[in-house]
Parts: C-alpha cells; structure tokens; sequence
C-alpha cells in the first residue's frame, strides 16, 4: 500500500486530539439509588441557577444549562481554554417504574441534584395471609397446590 508523504500529519492529530472535548464534558453525572429513590448528580459549575431547566415529557427527563462565557474575549490571546462555555442538555430515558409527578430538583455548590421516586405501586410490599377455617389434606394430587404461578399483565 503506498503512503502519502504527509509530514505534519501526526502535528495536526495531535492537536486535533487536544482540542476535541467529548460531548458529556459540560455535565458530568453520577446516577445510583438510595432506598427507593434514584439519585442523579450532575455538575454544573460555573452555571447561574436561574439558566437551568428541568423538564419531563413523556418518560424523557431533560436537564438544559447555560455557562456564560468570560467577558473581554476580544481583548484576550487565550493560551489555553479549557472551560467550555454554551447550553448544554442531558436526556435520560425513565422507566415505567418513576413517579414522574414527584420528580424533585435542588441545585447546590455547582451540582444539580435529582430525586426521582419510584412510584408507590412498583415498591415491593408485604402482602397478609388470612386463613379459613377449612382444612387442606396433605398429598391432595393437585399439581397446582405445589408449582408457583406468573401472573401477568399490564401495569398501569
């Protein structure tokens, strides 16, 4: 295979790789669960808490922020930027399983935090036994008696 003479090629990758960020890098974001609530952090530093914007629809929950960029850019020569500044957004995809009315939202010290409940009918619950008076013999033959059983069905 012939190669092109190409001397700088490897200069202009190299700084092709400096200066390209990955598209996350405006919020970062930590997501786990405590109990029965999912928890979603995401860093904002830098952000005014009045340019953020949390909105759901449907099961998409949106999360937008504005970092304002530094004032005086026309009289600086940057040597190096490595903060960026713009609107970003962050999508996560919620399950059928989230209390969506219930979402809540706190912004603090440069995180912006998510509390996203599980709704009351996908907790697990303890469900009571009552008992009759009629007795059930033992080795009846029903197959039924000793084999678990799926229910299944739409949830809401």
């Amino acid at each position: 295979m012939a190669r092109t003479f190409a001397p700088f090629q490897d200069m202009d990758r190299l700084f092709s790789d400096l200066t390209r960020t990955p598209a996350s890098v405006g919020m970062p974001m930590d997501l786990y669960r405590e109990g029965d609530v999912f928890i979603a952090e995401i860093d904002l530093p830098g952000v005014d808490p009045s340019s953020v914007d949390v909105d759901v629809d449907d099961r998409t929950l949106t999360v937008r922020a504005e970092r304002k960029g530094n004032q005086g850019d026309a009289e600086r020569s940057w040597l190096t930027r490595e903060r960026p500044s713009g609107t970003f957004a962050r999508q996560l995809t919620l399950g059928s399983r989230v209390a969506l009315d219930r979402i809540e939202a706190e912004y603090s010290d440069g995180v912006l935090r998510l509390s996203i409940p599980m709704a009351e009918e996908a907790k697990p619950r303890k469900i009571s036994v009552s008992h009759s008076d009629r007795s059930v013999t033992a080795g009846s033959g029903d197959k039924d008696t000793d084999e678990r059983r799926t229910i299944e069905g739409e949830t809401a």
